[in-house]
């Protein structure tokens, strides 16, 4: 059993008020778990209202399955958001 993580940074210049990236984080943090089974929050920068860090992880049963699915994750935020991916950083245990 292998246990994949991704901490992802999020750029959105759109967005004005915590209130409004409040409502763009939710979203983008239901359809993660519908779409992909994964555990996914967001992790930092709460206060930043133009910035969104996400934790996401998952459990597969070898590094080509998380390979997968981290990159499906990553295929999909860049279609389904405005927003800009600023950094990435993974980790497989």
């Amino acid at each position: 059993m292998r246990i994949g993580t991704l901490e992802l940074w999020l750029y959105m210049p759109w967005v004005h008020s915590l209130k409004e990236k409040r409502m763009v984080v939710k979203s983008l943090c239901a359809k993660l778990r519908n779409q992909f089974n994964v555990s996914v929050a967001e992790v930092e920068e709460q206060d930043t209202h133009q910035t969104a860090v996400f934790g996401i992880a998952c459990v597969a049963e070898d590094t080509r399955q998380i390979d997968s699915i981290l990159d499906n994750i990553l295929t999909f935020i860049e279609s389904n958001t405005e927003g800009e991916i600023t950094k990435i950083q993974r980790e497989i245990l």
